[in-house]
Order: structure tokens, then C-alpha cells, then sequence
């Protein structure tokens, strides 16, 4: 392994004002975000219509929704792997493409199973994207105000989610196929390669992988564009960490400091997808099953989905001003309140105020918890270890729409808003036992010891030797 003194890659990426250039890392990956989280909104917009023409019964849809969701778990884990192998910028690169490309065959599907394929690599990809994006965003922006930057690339990427419910309210009644145009519009997230090209790689990942002399030229570049816009730059703080060039190894997440760590952010993740998704997804469809007829209930819907982007601002507003897992914690038990307010009430207006509040703050939640999630490895295996979290996350909801049918067909509608509600809180309780995040650096977060001590011994293996 080769020790990678003199740089200060940390310190001084974190004493870099805000810029141009980070700028243009909040608008590149603030598009890839947006059709990202349009594609996971798709769907469900579409499988209204899909009952009808296909004449689909709910076990189906919810086959077909598992199998994009299998394909996050499998995106996810690989995709982080990949980040972490290969570099974060090529993985956005190839996760965008994949994205791009499948979300298009999802319009020319033409059978039950090629919808399904077609979900399960576009899943794949959302996923990879996801996780890849942010780890860059973490990595890239200072302590200080990681999470605020964080938070406002989710706010502007989310309101692909109301957008996208407007366009498909307009393209879905055109003719019998309209649904096939709202995964047209999925893949028009293409054009967004033009940004993201001109990015740089990240730094601290040439520097973990021991590209030394591509660090140092990083470094270099991104503080001569930041010094001729500001006209100068304050000297970093002395470097204090020990930085390894070494390769993570997937074993190192179920090792101290990750072990405990690891399970908690699977935990969380399982729980908030299985409640997210058990309302997101299910809206549209159970307010028809209640004889709302379609065209109001997507109304409805896309109405309770511009809570999404307000949520994701007031996410970045408190991200860094209060401590990151009680934003997180708050959140969680806010919500399952409003998910049963919601379940006991067919009152139109009432429908629009609770799920506008259920969107609101699951989004301040989940801008919370990108980041939270991202915090808590090491460089060299941060991309993995928050995938493989996040994409267990989404493989138990390849049982969870099952789970929401069953509830429903078994004990009815308020039943399902129930259980939304306990996953919520389970959620809230499971993050009370993680660590605290909010303006501590990455290394201090993940354990590392100063040059000093290190010189003094040995760094036992599996422990984080750099982030």
C-alpha cells in the first residue's frame, strides 16, 4: 500500500469557496437527478392506464414494479462498486446512458415480460446513478456546507417528480398509448452528458487509488479556476490525516468503525422504501380502487407531488444548521403522522393537504439521508458501502408492493396507511443509535488518526485508513 503524504486534497478542497466551478457540478448532476427521479415516478403514472388497456390485474403491476426495484438493489450494489473501482464521474457517465437508452425501450414494450426486463435494467441504472451522484456531490463540496449543496441538487433534480406528473397527464389521455410517450420523456436525461463530460474526476479518488501525480493536477486545476474568479485563495489548514492508496475491499463494511454503521443504514433504508414506495407508487391506483375516477386521481397525485421539491429545499436550508440524523429522526415521525391523517380522509382538498405534506417532508428526510448515508464510509469504499445499503433498501420492495396489495385485498385501504406509518417510525427509531455528522470532515467522521499517531503504529487491518 503507498502512503500519500503532501497533497492536502482534503483541506484544501474544503477551503474552496463557493464558485463557477461548483456551480456547474450542482446544475450537471441537478438534471441527471431529475430524470432520474422522474424515472422512478414513471411508472406509476402509466399503470393506470396500463390496468385498463393491458387489462392487468394489481398482481402484475406490483410483478412489474417489483422487478425494477430488484434491478435497483442489483444497481445500486454494483454501481457502487463500480464507482469505487473505476472512478465517479465515468460510473454517472455509463449510469446516465443506461438510464437514457432503457427508458426509451420501456415505451416499445409490447408484452407483459419485455416490460418487465425493460424496468429491471432501467432500474439498474437509476440506481447506479443515484448512488454515484452522490458520493461526487459529497466528496467535492466542503464540510461545511455539504449538506446544504446536497440538499439543493436534490430540490432542483426532484421536481422531475411533479413535472413529470404534469406531462404525463397531458400525454397519457392522447391516444391508447400515450403512457409509451411518458418513457420517451424518461429518456430525454441524454443531454445532460454534455455537462457532466466537463466535470472533473474527483481528487480524493485519484489520490485514494494512488494516481498521485493525477491528484496533484486536479488539485491544481480546480484552485487556479476558483483563484482567477475570487482573485485569491486562503491557505489550507496543515494537513493532519493519514491518506492510503489502497483498494476497499467489500468485506471492509462488516468491520469496525463500518459494522454497526452498515446495519443501521440498511435498516432505515429498508424501512423508508418499503413506506415510500407504499404510497408513492400506490397512490394513483387505490384512489381508483376508491372510485376516484383516473383523470382526478393523477390531478390528486401530481397536486401531492409538488410538496417534493419545497420538502428538498427546507432539506438543504436545515442540513447544515442542525444536526443531520435529528433532522432525519423529526422527519420520520412527522410523516407517519400525516400518512394516517391521509388514510382516514376521501375529502379531496384534505387528499391534496396530507399527501402534500407527506411528500414535503419525506423529501427534507431524504435529502437528509443522501448525505447521512454517504458520510459514514470511507473513500475507498463509500460508494459501495451507501449502495449496498441503498440497494437493499430497494430489493425489499421487490416483496413490498406484494405487501401493499395483500393489505389491501385483506383488511382495506386504511390498513395500508397504517403500516406505511409503523415503517416510518421504525425508520426514525433505527437512525437514533447512528453517529453525528453535521460539520465534522469525512476523516473524522470515519475514525482516521493524525499522520502522528499512525507513524507510531500499526493501523490494524480493515480499519478505514482514509477517506
Amino acid at each position: 500500500m503507498n502512503k500519500s503524504f503532501g497533497l492536502n486534497i482534503v483541506n484544501r478542497m474544503d477551503r474552496l469557496p463557493f464558485s463557477s466551478i461548483h456551480k456547474k457540478v450542482i446544475i450537471a448532476l441537478s438534471i441527471a437527478y431529475f430524470f432520474e427521479f422522474s424515472d422512478l415516478n414513471t411508472f406509476s403514472y402509466a399503470s393506470p392506464k396500463l390496468v385498463s388497456e393491458w387489462h392487468l390485474p394489481l398482481s402484475v403491476i406490483a410483478t412489474i414494479n417489483s422487478s425494477a426495484f430488484f434491478g435497483m438493489f442489483l444497481g445500486a450494489s454494483l454501481g457502487g462498486l463500480l464507482g469505487d473501482k473505476v472512478g465517479r464521474k465515468k460510473s454517472i457517465i455509463l449510469s446516465l446512458i443506461g438510464l437514457s437508452v432503457f427508458s426509451a425501450l420501456n415505451a416499445l414494450s409490447w408484452s407483459v415480460w419485455s416490460l418487465m426486463i425493460f424496468r429491471f435494467v432501467t432500474g439498474m441504472a437509476t440506481s447506479s446513478l443515484l448512488v454515484n451522484a452522490n458520493t461526487y456531490i459529497i466528496e467535492f463540496f466542503p464540510k461545511a456546507t455539504r449538506g446544504k449543496y446536497q440538499g439543493i441538487a436534490v430540490a432542483i433534480g426532484i421536481t422531475g417528480i411533479p413535472i413529470t406528473g404534469w406531462v404525463s397527464r397531458y400525454l397519457i389521455p392522447l391516444a391508447d398509448w400515450g403512457w409509451r410517450l411518458v418513457f420517451v420523456w424518461g429518456a430525454l436525461g441524454i443531454f445532460s452528458l454534455f455537462l457532466i463530460v466537463k466535470l472533473f474526476e474527483l481528487p480524493r479518488w485519484y489520490e485514494i487509488k494512488g494516481h498521485t501525480r493525477k491528484a496533484k493536477e486536479t488539485i491544481e486545476k480546480i484552485e487556479a479556476i476558483v483563484r482567477k474568479e475570487k482573485g485569491f485563495l486562503r491557505e489550507p489548514e496543515s494537513e493532519s490525516f493519514n491518506y492510503a492508496a489502497g483498494k476497499g475491499k467489500v468485506a471492509d463494511i462488516f468491520k469496525r468503525p463500518y459494522v454497526g454503521r452498515t446495519i443501521i443504514l440498511i435498516s432505515v433504508w429498508i424501512f423508508q422504501t418499503i413506506a415510500f414506495y407504499g404510497f408513492g407508487s400506490w397512490v394513483p391506483t387505490l384512489l381508483v380502487k376508491q372510485g376516484i375516477n383516473l383523470e382526478d386521481s393523477l390531478v390528486y397525485s401530481t397536486l401531492i407531488t409538488i410538496g417534493a421539491p419545497l420538502g428538498s429545499l427546507l432539506g438543504a436550508a436545515i442540513a447544515d444548521r442542525f444536526e443531520r440524523k435529528a433532522n432525519i429522526i423529526f422527519s420520520c415521525f412527522f410523516i407517519a403522522a400525516s400518512v394516517i391523517l391521509y388514510g382516514i380522509t376521501l375529502n379531496p382538498v384534505m387528499i391534496v393537504v396530507f399527501g402534500f405534506l407527506i411528500n414535503f417532508i419525506e423529501r427534507t428526510f431524504s435529502s437528509n439521508l443522501y448525505t447521512y448515508t454517504s458520510e459514514l464510509y470511507g473513500t475507498e469504499v463509500r460508494s459501495f458501502g451507501q449502495g449496498l445499503a441503498y440497494g437493499i433498501g430497494r430489493f425489499s420492495n421487490v416483496l413490498g408492493p406484494f405487501c401493499i396489495s395483500l393489505i389491501y385485498t385483506s383488511s382495506g385501504y386504511l390498513t395500508v396507511f397504517i403500516f406505511i406509518a409503523i415503517c416510518w417510525i421504525a425508520s426514525g427509531l433505527v437512525v437514533f443509535f447512528g453517529p453525528r455528522t453535521s460539520k465534522r470532515s469525512l476523516e473524522e467522521i470515519n475514525g482516521l488518526e493524525s499522520k502522528t499517531a499512525n507513524a507510531e503504529m500499526n493501523v490494524p487491518s480493515g480499519s478505514p485508513r482514509n477517506v
